[in-house]
Parts: structure tokens; sequence; C-alpha cells
């Protein structure tokens, strides 16, 4: 039996649940869970925000632990070494994503927590090629937010081969932003934070900004004009997007990565005119998630982090929920 936390229903606090796995399928892997991030994304499915919550409902995709039992046909891995376990925990390996090597593409991918019981949990199952194991001097205390928010930022840096001579902003300071602001600025761009909050100008220069604008300021936004060739979306908020396509050089890019509740509006002319893009990408394939840990581990970067006891999971979520978080709940048995 794997003992978990679960919301039995829609609106319940997580309570301690137990289920049977069933047998360990030929290419799955069961990770004795150590640690677990809380994410956003666990609150919406938590809230069922997407419409696609199954209750009893077990949270948790920023998983750290070592490898407990192997499938038969598991060849990657073997039991005893420390991995860890993000938002995807199957994809086909056939379909031409997978086969390109973007199994995060892959449209019949499995996510964690969708139809199956998280990481809020003593174990966790997933098929092997999404179990990445974890560099020896990563902090596996700190390193379950890199398999989702982390991977979440990085991935366009790789996808649209941002130079170390580019000049990208980041708009928003939190769960997703701060990690960005240490990638960008580790990646050697020159890096702008955006940021509604002015006093979070001095924590964003230390997390790794160059440059700060206060968002709510009109005449700094219009100071940063033909400035930027990408602009990393992280916030969950509508904005004004036709004013940061402004500050787009030729051929600059507006990419999400955090959700905005509306459609995304902006004038035509001035994407054509400029060669312009909008666009937005889920989280990374293995492959970019292991060039991810490779990079954190040259460049020291890890995420901001708090920690909570699993017994405490309530409190965590409710501290999440406050917005008073900074900047990665982390979860230890």
């Amino acid at each position: 039996m794997i003992k978990a936390y679960a919301a039995p229903a829609f609106g319940q606090p997580l309570e301690p649940f137990e289920y049977d796995p069933g047998l360990l399928k030929p290419e799955e892997v069961e990770i004795n869970v150590e640690y677990c991030g809380l994410c956003h994304s666990d609150l919406s499915m938590l809230k069922n925000e997407w419409g696609i919550t199954q209750y009893p409902f077990v949270p948790g995709h920023e998983v750290i632990g070592t490898v407990a039992a192997i499938g038969e046909q598991v060849t990657t891995l073997k039991v005893g070494q420390r991995v860890g376990l993000g938002w995807f925990s199957h994809s086909c390996m056939h379909c031409e994503w997978c086969m390109s090597g973007d199994h995060n593409l892959c449209l019949t991918a499995e996510q964690t927590i969708v139809a199956r019981h998280g990481g809020f949990a003593d174990k966790v199952r997933a098929h092997q090629e999404w179990v990445v194991v974890l560099p020896e001097h990563l902090d596996p205390a700190k390193a379950g937010p890199l398999f989702c928010g982390g991977i979440t930022v990085f991935n366009p840096i790789v996808q649209f081969d941002i130079r170390p001579t580019d000049h990208v902003g980041v708009i928003g300071i939190g769960g997703l932003g701060h990690m960005a602001l240490r990638f960008l600025h580790a990646w050697g761009c020159d890096v702008t934070a955006f940021s509604s909050n002015p006093d979070k100008e001095a924590e964003a220069r230390e997390l790794g900004a160059n440059h700060f604008v206060n968002s709510r300021d009109p005449d700094s936004l219009a100071a940063v004009a033909n400035s930027f060739d990408l602009i990393l979306s992280t916030v969950s908020a509508d904005l004004d997007w036709g004013t940061y396509i402004g500050t787009f050089r030729p051929k600059g890019r507006l990419h999400f990565v955090g959700i905005p509740p509306s459609p995304i509006q902006s004038q035509a002319f001035p994407m054509i005119l400029g060669q312009k893009s909008i666009s937005g990408s889920p989280l990374g394939s293995p492959a970019t998630v292991n060039k991810m840990l490779d990079f954190a581990v040259r460049h020291h970067v890890e995420p901001v982090t708090e920690t909570f006891p699993f017994d405490q999971v309530n409190e965590a979520i409710a501290h999440l929920e406050s917005g008073k978080a900074r900047y990665r709940i982390v979860l230890k048995h």
C-alpha cells in the first residue's frame, strides 16, 4: 500500500489516504519520495480549475527521491539512485514528437497528477524515460522545483537559441520568475525584471537582474522601447501586451509560460513591421531536463525555497495561496 495525502472531494483539505498501486509495470519505476515541491499547478488541480481533476486527488509533481523498485524492462535506472520526477510521467515513445526528442509535445503524454496519484505520498510511480537521475552536487532538498518551474523557464532558452548577448526581460518575480532571472543571468544575458511591486527591485537584482522596470509606471515602460530580444511572461494576469511588444527589437518574441486568464490581444501591424512573434511552451523533454540539471550544477543555480513537513501539507497550501511563499515550497518526509 502507498500512503499519501489526498483531497477526498472538491473543496476538501488533504487528509491521509492509502491506495494499492497494483503490480509494477515492466517499464515503470517506483520512487521512495524524500521531498516534493508544492506548485500552483497543484492548486489548480486541487480546485479543478482545468476541469480534469479526479477525486480522491493526490497532488505532487516535483518529486525527489530514491529508486525503490524497477520493472523488469527498465534499463536506465538502478535501485537506490536518487532521481527526480516532474509534470510528465509517460509519453508514447513512437510518435513523431517523441522520436524527434520532443517528448513533452507528445499528444498522448501522461501527467503525474492527472488520472493518477502524485508525489504527496511515501512512494510514486512513473515510466522510466521521465525519471531523471539527480546530479550528485544538486541539493535534493531544493531540487524538486527545478522539475516543474525550473524546466518551464529553462526550456525556452534552449528552444529559441537564446544567446548570451541577448537582452531578455522577465515579467513577474515569483515562483517561475525568480528562477528565470537566475538561469538567464547565468546564461550571460542582459536581464531586466518587470514587476508591479517596486519594493522588489533589490531582490530582483540579487537574483540576477541587471535592470528593473516598474511595470505600473508608463514612463519606465516607454524608456525601454526597442530593447528586448525576448520577454518571458511568468505571470497569470492580464496585462497590456501591446505595450510590451513595443519594447521589442526587430524579431523580438513575447513568450508565455504563465497563463493569463483572458485571450492575448495585439495589433498585427507592429508584429508585421518588426517581424515579432508571440509564443508559449510546456516544460521540456527528458533530454532538456538533463541539460538544465547539468547547467544548474555548473552555475550553482537553485530555487529559493521554504520547507514544510508533509504532515503540515494543508498549512503549506494555505501559505502558497496567501501569496507569501518565497518563492517555492518543498514538502519533506
